[in-house]
């Protein structure tokens, strides 16, 4: 199993909002933001700011889906 953020790059199309809006509202680096985009662990921190700066829930920028080499 491995973690997907495409629920995150959706939700940010649907505000309107680039990667490096949710990096200076939520005080992430814009390392952070790679990992996010190579679907790469991150610190639970950084999942906390970004559904602080977004107003959502973890369940909304990231989801569990089956590896393809399992």
């Amino acid at each position: 199993m491995k973690i997907s953020y495409k629920k995150l790059w959706k939700l940010l199309i649907d505000r309107d909002m680039m990667k490096k809006d949710l990096a200076e509202k939520a005080g992430i680096s814009n390392a952070s933001i790679a990992k996010l985009g190579r679907n790469e662990n991150v610190n639970t921190d950084i999942l906390l700011k970004i559904c602080v700066a977004l107003e959502c829930d973890v369940a909304d920028i990231l989801e569990i889906v089956p590896d393809e080499s399992e």
